[in-house]
């Protein structure tokens, strides 16, 4: 396999930015109800938060190492630089238009108002003074900026006010300036008491601008403005070195707050001598500088999403399915036939039904599980202690440098060892982002394996909001891979291959080649060869290049790639057979499946993988296969296809870099996926009546040719 020229790949970073775009099209898109358009906006800002954290603070570490190394596809750091630096521009243009323009007059019109001193009420002006002198007074802390009185150290991401002020000395106005944090602690929007028929607010921002007088006695305060600076957020951990891992990333923590600052973003009107100054402070340049004509750290209006409106301002309410079927006896279900489910189209709650069967059942002698996010619901990891009070032996893998959830990871850790789980941290240098359960029970029969794997993380608030597939089965081969991965993760042990599990970092890379190299094959012989593969992310080079390889071989490739995608499709005589699409709608799309035609004997593998160098090198993860012939054929038929039938919130990846919306013809009919994943869920579960049958899911019948779908 020749490796491709630079030229045809996309850039990581840039392709990323055009996810990201994608998630402000939704808070553009009217069709949308509005209070989910304010969600995307949000989203899409805090989305952005997070790239300058890692991505754009690791891109400036390599400048500032004058890494001269280019990426796949060719640039440099500065370069890469300098055009995230252009795209970023126009995104946060875009956003504040969009807030500006669409978003706060339509909240307007629908009694939503987000309102400024002069548009108070007399009976408002008065309870924000109250409750400006009985809560919010009293935590700040105005901090002066002179010789006697140093820049404060500023926290990550947090909100600001720089405030310049006039003192009187000896008969001379002499100009300060100051700083005054906005708390943490307080709820960012203030809701005012209104008699219209309207829920109104104020920034605290705002609300604690109009009091500075209050807080600075004997000054005169010429103006304020609101900034923020966004911090290098990544940990740096030497595990070799590290005698305590969980002691290590707890420390690194403290550090994440204080990291060299990448960003600075500040209200559009500050003059220049005030930007100048902070850039100063903060040993930034220009170019990483934001002016913001709008509410700094927007993500803050979520409160209004998330509270009491109008429904019809929001989808309509949905949740998940539980088959009747499987509230009974899971084990039982389990030992019939393997058992697949669609979340959040089919709840998460039976994921969480299992461990909580499991940490009951007088049977069951041994539960193992990897937590990687597990969230702030107790239920899993509550489960699993309830389970050692039971008398069960229960081992618990927990990632711990899980990104931005370290915090919460170290404390259930805590918490499970204190109930007398044995916690284990997985192996040095790697990650363990593989989602498995393994649970043993004693039967009549002798012992069995139950196990549960995943694409999703063992968290049931996610799972509400996030696509996942789930497998449950007890069949030998599977309960025997698990078992001896688990060992592999908490012993000391070499890895031996497995029957059905593909793992990373040892082969699922070299597997997923290989599997490509059949299709290419069967192409050459005249057969059937076809490649569907959904992830979050297509980075990895070698496997671009086998798809490359693959498409000029005549074998029909079709990735759904919710995210950042590094290849070029549609280029002839590179990737004239490869289509790319992105999903971007209610739920986030999540699920990694990979489909191989093998001459009209599909495989289907399911796994925790995005096809990334991270993911195929520095992780451990699984890819398993579903044999199921039900379950397969409901993954072909039911979820690849009609995934790929949408043509409603499908983007299409051009050659490029863009993205653009598939043409609909007037006498086509509108497919969106997710809208009829929701509507298949509810006809099973009004199909689904406990009579004893055997079958378990619809009847699906593997389609009689390839998937197709029309552009």
């Amino acid at each position: 396999m020749a490796r491709s020229p630079r030229s045809n790949f996309l850039n990581r970073e840039l392709s990323w930015l055009e996810f990201n775009q994608r998630v402000l099209d939704e808070a553009l898109d009217p069709t949308n109800p509005l209070l989910e358009r304010l969600k995307f906006f949000c989203i899409s800002h805090s989305n952005l938060d997070e790239f300058f954290e890692v991505r754009v603070a690791g891109i400036k570490q390599q400048i500032e190492a004058e890494v001269g190394e280019r990426g796949i596809d060719g640039l440099t750091p500065p370069e890469t630089f300098r055009t995230i630096r252009h795209r970023v521009q126009k995104m946060v243009d875009d956003q504040y238009r969009c807030w500006r323009k669409k978003l706060q007059p339509e909240l307007s019109r629908n009694g939503i108002r987000l309102l400024d001193f002069h548009e108070l009420s007399p009976d408002q002006l008065q309870r924000v003074q109250s409750y400006y002198y009985a809560e919010i007074r009293p935590v700040l802390t105005p901090l002066a900026i002179d010789p006697a009185h140093p820049f404060p150290q500023l926290l990550n991401k947090s909100l600001n006010m720089i405030v310049r002020l006039e003192v009187a000395f000896s008969g001379q106005p002499l100009r300060h300036l100051a700083v005054v944090q906005v708390p943490r602690v307080l709820p960012r929007l203030v809701e005012l008491p209104s008699k219209k028929a309207a829920r109104e607010y104020i920034f605290l921002g705002r609300l604690i601008g109009h009091f500075l007088p209050d807080l600075f006695p004997g000054t005169k305060i010429l103006d304020y403005w609101h900034f923020r600076i966004t911090r290098n957020s990544e940990l740096y951990i030497d595990e070799e070195e590290a005698a305590n891992l969980l002691k290590a990333v707890e420390n690194e923590l403290h550090n994440r707050r204080k990291g060299d600052a990448v960003r600075l973003e500040i209200d559009a009107n500050c003059p220049p001598d005030i930007q100048n100054a902070l850039l100063g402070t903060f040993r930034l340049k220009e170019d990483d500088l934001y002016l913001i004509d709008g509410p700094l750290n927007p993500t803050q209006l979520m409160a209004i999403y998330e509270g009491e409106h109008l429904p019809e301002l929001r989808d309509a309410a949905f949740t998940g399915r539980t088959n009747p079927l499987l509230a009974a006896d899971l084990f039982e279900m389990i030992r019939e036939r393997d058992v697949l489910l669609h979340h959040p189209y089919e709840s998460f709650e039976t994921v969480v039904m299992f461990l909580e069967q499991a940490a009951k059942d007088p049977n069951v002698l041994a539960i193992k599980q990897t937590l990687y996010r597990s969230g702030g619901d107790r239920r899993v990891v509550g489960a699993l202690m309830e389970a050692v009070r039971n008398g069960k032996q229960v081992t618990a893998v927990v990632e711990l440098r899980a990104r931005f959830d370290e915090a919460n990871n170290i404390l259930w850790a805590r918490e499970l060892e204190e109930a007398g789980v044995h916690v284990v941290y997985g192996l040095v240098g790697y990650k363990i982002h593989a989602k498995l359960c393994l649970v043993v029970r004693r039967e009549s029969s002798g012992i069995r394996r139950y196990v549960h794997l995943g694409t999703g993380n063992y968290n049931p608030t996610t799972a509400r909001i996030y696509t996942d597939l789930s497998l449950f089965t007890c069949k030998q081969d599977y309960g025997e891979d698990v078992t001896n991965l688990f060992n592999l993760l908490t012993g000391i042990c070499q890895f031996h291959k497995l029957r059905k599990l593909i793992v990373a970092p040892f082969e699922l890379h070299d597997r997923i080649l290989s599997l490509i190299q059949r299709e290419i094959a069967n192409a050459a012989k005249g057969l059937p060869a076809r490649i569907v593969a959904k992830m979050n992310s297509l980075v990895d080079e070698k496997m671009i290049d086998a798809l490359y390889d693959a498409s000029e071989a005549g074998v029909k490739i079709d990735l759904v790639v919710r995210g950042i995608c590094c290849l070029r499709p549609e280029v002839r005589g590179l990737s004239s057979n490869i289509t790319v699409r992105s999903i971007v709608d209610r739920f986030l799309e999540h699920s990694r499946i990979f489909y191989f035609e093998n001459g009209c004997q599909p495989e289907v593998f399911v796994s925790s993988a995005d096809w990334m160098p991270r993911n195929f090198f520095r992780r451990i993860e699984i890819a398993f296969p579903i044999e199921d012939g039900q379950a397969r054929a409901r993954i072909i038929d039911e979820i690849l296809g009609v995934t790929l039938a949408d043509n409603r919130k499908a983007r299409f990846l051009n050659a490029d870099g863009e993205y653009y919306r598939p043409k609909v013809e007037d006498d086509q009919p509108l497919h969106r996926s997710q809208s009829e994943f929701i509507a298949k869920t509810d006809e099973n579960a009004l199909k689904a009546k406990p009579t004893g049958a055997k079958a378990r899911y619809p009847q699906v019948k593997l389609a009689p040719k390839p998937l197709s779908v029309s552009r």
